[in-house]
């Protein structure tokens, strides 16, 4: 079996099978030989036959002739699987996915080998493999088949570090994206709180200033009251220019007021600027009622 390229010990394996395949053949033969028998025996006892007798006998013959051959290819087939199970077995503890390529069943030139083989070798061989044990399939501990799984775990190693690589690769660009999005976040909040810092700040210093205004008009009108009454006149019009500011002030509080109702009605500022804006104009409404008293013609 040189030309097959098969070491000792697959063409060992080889021989032990065709042994195999040879009994089960000669036993099929045999019982194949002992149909032809009976019927010679039970059914050729006259001198004579009909054509229809040696046609019955000959359909008898051919249906078990063909019921053995049958039966013999059927086991063959499946005997064939077993050992194809026992070699993808063997393969895949090795990790190894084995093919076949059917066309080569029917390469004529490889049966005649392997029936020249079964001619010669085959003869030799079966005294030689008469003095040893027949060993079960079994993973071969040679220099190939090592090498070989050495090889493919190498291979299996290298690519599950490049995975690894991969992976921490990735693991790392997804923790950046991450501080990236949370350092956007954070930018964005601060950026919407120091607006609404400066915009409370300029709605508190308005305040403030309208704050010290009226209460600039209070010290006034009260010294007011204490002169005499040539600065009543002058009095009487920063008053109603006071007045008309106050009303120019409350259209911009109002305005104020809807703006940041619109953006903090939901916050404490909110609601504190508007109890100061109403304190302010319960303040203008007594301002108001003492101008009425001291002008009651107004």
């Amino acid at each position: 079996m040189a030309e097959f390229g098969f070491n000792e010990q697959h063409q060992n394996e080889v021989i032990n099978y065709m042994r195999f395949a040879r009994s089960k053949r000669v036993l099929r033969l045999k019982t194949i030989d002992s149909c032809f028998e009976e019927l010679k025996e039970s059914r050729l006892v006259e001198e004579t036959f009909t054509v229809d007798e040696v046609r019955e006998m000959l359909d008898g013959l051919q249906v078990v002739v063909r019921g053995e051959v049958e039966m013999e290819l059927i086991n063959t087939a499946h005997t064939n699987v077993l050992l194809l199970r026992q070699l993808f077995s063997q393969a895949e503890k090795f990790y190894l996915r084995l093919q076949s390529d059917i066309s080569e069943l029917e390469n004529r030139e490889l049966l005649e080998q392997v029936a020249e083989f079964e001619k010669t070798d085959f003869k030799s061989a079966d005294k030689v493999n008469q003095e040893t044990s027949k060993p079960k399939l079994a993973p071969l501990n040679e220099g190939g088949v090592s090498e070989l799984l050495n090889k493919e775990i190498v291979r299996l190693q290298e690519e599950n570090d490049k995975l690894k690589t991969r992976l921490r690769t990735l693991e790392s660009q997804a923790m950046s994206a991450l501080d990236e999005k949370t350092k956007a976040e954070r930018a964005l909040k601060d950026i919407q709180m120091v607006q609404g810092e400066k915009q409370l700040a300029a709605q508190s210093k308005e305040i403030n200033s309208l704050e010290d205004t009226v209460a600039a008009l209070r010290v006034d009108y009260e010294r007011s009251l204490t002169a005499n009454a040539d600065s009543h006149k002058d009095l009487k019009e920063n008053l109603i220019s006071s007045k008309h500011e106050l009303l120019r002030v409350q259209e911009q509080l109002a305005m104020a007021e809807k703006e940041l109702d619109k953006k903090f009605q939901q916050t404490a500022a909110f609601r504190n600027m508007k109890d100061i804006l109403t304190k302010k104009n319960e303040q203008i409404k007594d301002i108001r009622k003492r101008l009425q008293r001291y002008e009651p013609n107004e």
